[in-house]
Parts: structure tokens; sequence; C-alpha cells
């Protein structure tokens, strides 16, 4: 470079590169999208319709959200639409909360301790049944004792499990059921033990009456008392705890059911909607309410649905707690996000990993404030080590290699994703209207309203999944027929409640006289306490020695439960044809070999090859073992080839071309040796059905098949199911 040149002042534009491309129009854009189609309906191609009842389009641009509000507002504003923090994750990450689901104290401390270490920010407890139901393991069932999470019945309980856990540095989300309230006073005792403050603490004590009753039906309390205790622990954070939530409003009932993503927001409002009135009526104000509500929402597994929905919340609770008080307030909001169990599945179990993956960048992208990612064997087992450290490093590759905590809000612009979560929040509110108008969530669970809704959704679901509109990967489709499957190894819960029943026992026994009497004059004192009192004589009960058991009866003198409705169904997309493989494997199991099913290629393979590896994959979903591994040149090999198999199906595989010539001859030769044979034709017959079968063609499989109904028939036929 020469002098002069260096001295030449630089341009101050660049070339205006757009004036050469001119941008068109949506009807120029949808005119050769059309073209391209070349006659197939453009709605029907390019239009998505979701369970939601929501049309996806194909492109959106900017008209689509020009009249959508709190676009312009910044995040931690107005309607928090773009986070409920000005600053997003710049300052504070998510908290990584991982659930701990071991039974004993000394399991969870050790996994508690050992996670912490390996960047785990809150203990996210699970509590078995007993505890969420306030009985000690002595007086519980073997099946309750255990099941679902943590056994805590004492503080010496507590002192095991959370040996070693600085409370005021680690954030704790103790899923306690209708109440926390009996729980609770045990976490609290054992930090008033230690000398440290409850204002130093910081989570949640669940306390999720309606999210209850939706899971089993029932209520260990009347749910007038379940308001009472939370209205009750909620005084006393306020004035005592201010980092402590105590309203927990959680939808994995819902979700795990097969709710839509609007059904799902739609319920957590009318829920929370419900919670702040019922502690409006025992004297809370709604704004001294508001900071001790934690929303636990699902991930599931369409990811810009997904992040609509996080989005959305933020919103419409903004939206539903103005109309409620009537004032132009900025609710703070805490939501965690956990990925769900519905899309799930026990075979091909580590592509669980890929999708848990999706369903946390979901939450992250949404705005989550806390995280569970499931690990992939927690639907058949406890999680290992490695299943552990696997789900907890997705979130922190996400933070730490993704750098998602370096920006804010990064979904908001898109034209899609702020339309879509615009449509969300719009029909999840429609929805939360009608529950109101049947005046509140408990009301609409008395009458089925969310049971048949997410039901409705389900059986639409489960019919997609069933043809395989919907694909599972690993188990409808995509089937890894030599795969070894983890242990299911559930733990032994009549060896759990014989070791936790004799721990209670030597924790009585070891108490003096003198601690017996204290304990006991506690009890009787929470019995003429309420309020945030009940919480004061609740923890010195159990300071004193009181047991959960004994707390929750003198919280609950008098009390009985008093409502009873039918549950949501919980289940997986999955487990129809996980049944399926069950089966197969069962009977491989008593008989030596796997139903066998003959596949009768005729020709050369390169001339259907896709054909005949779809075919064998879709047998090998139900189990059966495809024998698949030869080519005949002509009917008289192949039906020779079929009653040697041992096979009780035969399906006949090759191009249409050759169909038209062998399909006829062969079905023939194939019930001639074995008139017991099922046969089959891999695809369409068209005009050729009725011929077919009167030559022996039982039944035809294709892309429209219904998966689920064939394979059980073909497995009936193969004495495999009955």
């Amino acid at each position: 470079m020469t002098t002069e040149s260096k001295n030449q002042p630089l341009p101050s534009e660049g070339p205006d590169i757009l004036a050469d491309f001119p941008k068109p129009t949506y009807e120029e854009w949808r005119a050769e999208a059309e073209r391209l189609l070349k006659g197939a309906p453009f709605e029907k191609k390019l239009i998505t319709r979701t369970p939601e009842g929501i049309e996806l389009q194909p492109i959106y641009n900017a008209s689509d959200i020009a009249n959508i509000p709190g676009l312009g507002e910044a995040p931690g504003t107005g309607s928090q639409l773009r986070g409920s923090r000005a600053s997003g994750y710049l300052r504070k990450p998510w908290e990584v909360s991982q659930e701990l689901p071991y039974a004993t104290p000394e399991e969870f401390n050790a996994a508690a301790l050992a996670d912490l270490a390996r960047g785990q920010t809150e203990l996210n407890i699970p509590l078995d049944l007993a505890t969420l139901h306030g009985r000690d393991p002595d007086a519980a069932e073997s099946g309750e004792v255990g099941a679902c999470g943590l056994s805590l019945a004492t503080l010496a309980d507590a002192e095991r499990a959370f040996s070693g856990v600085e409370l005021p540095r680690v954030s704790v989300y103790l899923h306690a059921g209708a109440s926390a309230l009996p729980a609770a006073a045990l976490l609290l005792a054992l930090a008033r033990k230690r000398g440290v403050s409850t204002s130093h603490l910081r989570g949640c004590l669940e306390s999720d009456p309606l999210g209850m009753l939706a899971w089993k039906g029932s209520l260990p309390v009347s749910l007038g008392r379940a308001y009472d205790e939370m209205a009750a622990l909620t005084r006393f954070a306020a004035t005592a705890a201010p980092g402590l939530q105590t309203i927990a409003i959680n939808t994995q009932p819902y979700h795990d059911a097969a709710a839509t993503a609007t059904q799902e927001l739609a319920f957590a409002l009318a829920t929370g909607i419900e919670y702040l009135r019922q502690l409006e009526q025992r004297g809370i104000a709604i704004e001294d309410a508001l900071p001790h509500v934690r929303f636990s929402l699902c991930a599931g597994s369409h990811f810009f649905m997904e992040v609509a929905k996080f989005r959305a919340l933020r919103q419409v609770w903004t939206q539903a707690v103005r109309a409620l008080t009537g004032e132009d307030i900025t609710p703070p909001i805490h939501l965690h996000v956990r990925t769900g169990t519905y899309n799930k599945t026990i075979y091909d179990p580590y592509v669980n990993m890929l999708r848990t993956t999706t369903e946390a960048f979901s939450a992250v992208v949404g705005g989550c404030d806390s995280l569970h990612v499931g690990p992939f064997d927690e639907i058949f087992r406890l999680p290992d080590e490695f299943s552990r450290r696997i789900a907890r490093n997705t979130q922190i590759i996400l933070a730490e290699e993704c750098e998602l905590t370096k920006v804010i809000d990064p979904a908001g612009g898109s034209y899609y994703v702020e339309w879509l979560t615009h449509e969300v929040g719009k029909r999840a509110w429609d929805i939360f209207r009608e529950i109101e108008k049947e005046g509140g969530m408990s009301v609409a669970l008395a009458k089925e309203i969310p049971q048949k809704a997410s039901a409705a959704t389900a059986a639409m679901r489960a019919a997609n999944v069933a043809k395989r509109r919907t694909i599972i990967v690993g188990t409808n489709q995509y089937p890894n027929a030599g795969e070894k499957l983890p242990e299911r190894n559930l733990p032994d819960y009549a060896a759990i409640r014989e070791k936790r029943a004799r721990q209670v026992a030597e924790f009585r026994n070891s108490a003096s006289t003198e601690a017996d009497t204290r304990t006991l004059e506690s009890l009787n004192a929470i019995l003429q306490s309420e309020g945030a009192a009940a919480v004061e004589r609740a923890i010195e009960a159990a300071l004193g020695g009181a047991t959960i058991g004994e707390i929750a009866r003198a919280l609950r003198g008098g009390d009985e439960p008093d409502v009873k409705v039918n549950p949501v169904c919980i289940h997986r997309a999955a487990q129809p044809f996980e049944r399926l493989r069950d089966a197969s494997a069962e009977f491989a199991r008593t008989h030596g070999n796997p139903p066998l099913l003959f596949q009768a290629n005729i020709g050369p393979s390169r001339t259907y090859r896709m054909r005949a590896d779809w075919t064998s994959a879709f047998f090998e979903v139900g189990g059966f073992k495809v024998l698949n591994a030869r080519d005949f040149d002509t009917v008289e090999e192949a039906a020779r080839a079929a009653a040697e198999s041992g096979a009780t199906i035969a399906c006949i595989t090759s191009t249409d071309d050759t169909y038209a010539e062998v399909v006829a001859p062969l079905a023939r030769a194939i019930k001639a040796a074995n008139s017991g044979i099922l046969v089959l034709v891999a695809g369409a017959p068209g005009d050729n059905e009725a011929a077919w079968r009167e030559a022996g063609v039982d039944e035809f499989v294709n892309v429209r098949s219904d998966a689920l109904a064939l394979l059980t028939n073909l497995l009936k036929h193969a004495k495999v199911l009955s």
C-alpha cells in the first residue's frame, strides 16, 4: 500500500447490496411455493396443525406480530414477556436443580454431596409417599416408605440427609405435596439447631394441594386445612424466611397425562389464582403472597411450542394477577422447569438423553429460573451416578459451552416465536376463563374438566403414535433389535420400610423422660396455635424430638379428608409398544427365541432394499426376530424356505412390478405348505386386494397401517399375546 493510498478516506457507505435483491412479497413467495408443490395442496403440505389447535405457517413476517402487545418492553418490566429479570442470566444463572429421589437419608446425602461438588446448585428433594401423607415409616405401608423419594420423619433424619450441606449457601426445593408444613418444620428446626437464621434460607417448601389432588385423586387432609397450613407457612415465610417460596403450582400431572401446552398453562393459571384467593380469605394480601409463589412446569418435545409456553406464562400470569387485584403490578415470578416423562422410553433408553437436551434447551431459551433435566433412566430405575452426571452436565454445557447465560431472551424478536408465544397465551387464557366460569380449579377437578381435556388430547396423541404419524425413536420406529437393555432395578421397599421403622424406633427410645415431656408440651401447644405461631410451635416440637407423624397429627387434630376426585391418567406415549416388546422378550425367555417372522424377499435385493429394510424394522418394533437374510429367485424357493423356517408369519417383499407376478402363486404355495401360517404383503395392494386375499394373503403392511393394532394381532397369532 502506497503512502498516498493510506491517506485516502474510507468510503462512508458500502454498496447497497439489497438493492440488487428486491424483497419479494408474501404473495410472490406463496405463488413460487405452490409452483414447486406441483399441484399438491399448500394447506396440507406446508401448514402444520398442532394438538393445541394452532396452525403453524411455513413462513412469518413483520405483519404477523404488528399488533402483539408487549414486544417493546424491556426484560423484567411490564408483562415480563421477555423475562422476569432485567439482567436475565448475566448476573445469576438458572439453578441447576436436579431431583435426588433416594429413599434413605444416608443415600440422599451421598448423592447430594457428590452432585453439589459437581455443579448442582439447588437440592431438589422429592419426598416419599409416607412423608407426603404425614406418616412415620412404622405407621405406613411398605409400598409407601421410600416410594418416589426421601423418607423424612425426624430431626435426626434431617441431620443425616443434610450432613455437610451448608444450608444458607444451597437452595432447597422440597416437594412436599398437599402441605409442606410438617416436613418444613424438620428443615427449619435443623437450621435453627445449627444456628442458621431462617432469613438466610432460600428455595421452595412446596404446598400444592390441587396438584396433589390431580395426581393422586385425594389428599391426606381436608382441602380447607391444606389451605390453612399453606397460609400459616406463607405468613411465617413473609416475616422470618423471605427467601422461601411456600406456594407451588406443579403441572407435571397434567403434562404427563398428555395435556397440550395451552391446557397445561391454563391449569397453572387457574391453580395459582385459586391459591391467591384462598390465602386472601385467610388474611394474606395478594401482594404479600406473590413473592412466595413458584411455578413448576414441564418441558415437552415440541421445541418452539415449549419456548412459547414458558415465555407466555410470565405474560398471562401478570395479566391474571392484574385482573385479580385491579392494580398495574408486575408480580415476581419463579419458573421451575423439569423435563417431562410422557415422551420417555424404556427401549433404546439412551435416546432419552437427546430428548432431554432439546427440552432443557427450550426451558433455558424460555427463561426458566431453575431446571431439572431427567436422567435417561429415571422412568425405570433409580438414576445411578452416570445418568445423574450426564443429566447435570447437560445443563452445565448449555451454560458454559453454549454460553446461554450471556444472552437475554434469545428467542425474542423472532416473528415465529413472538407470534406463537402470543397464540399460546391467548388460547391458554381462553381455557383459563372457562375454568373460572365453572367456579375455579378445585371445582373444575371435581367436575373432571382437566381430566377429560387431557384424556381427549391423550387419545388423539395415542392414535398418532399407533399409526406412527408421531415417531418415538427406538420404540415405534427405528428399533434397535439387538440392544441390551439396562437393568430395571427398583428398590426393595419392604427392606427400606424395615430399616426406616427401626431408625425411627431407635430415635424415640433414645429420648429421655424429660425430653418426652417437652415434646408433648410442644405438640399440645401446636393444637392451641394457628398461623405463624403454629409454625413456630411445630419447629419447637421437631427440636424437642417430635416425629413428622406426631407433628402432622397435632396440626390436623379433628380434621378429615373431605375431597376425592378421579386423578388424571398419567402415562407414557411409548407404553403400548413397550408392552409388545416386553411380551416378545418374555416369550424369548420361555421358548429360547423371540417370535419368528419370515420375510420372503423375491428378486434382486437392490431393487426393493428400502422397502425390505422398512418392513423388517416395522416387525422388529413388535419384538419379532425377522428372518430376512436371503433373497429368493423363485416362488418355489421362497415357499419352501418359509415352511422350513418355523415362523408362523410370512411377509412377501419385493417391487410393485414383481408383485403382479408372484404374490398370488407365492401366497398359495406358502398356505399349501402350512395352512396356519399368516401371509402378509409389504406395500399397498391397490386394485389387487380382492384377488390377493383370495389367493391367501391375510394382511398388508405399509405406511398407512395402524402399527400397534397390526403388531398386536400378529403377536396374538404367534401365541405371544393371548
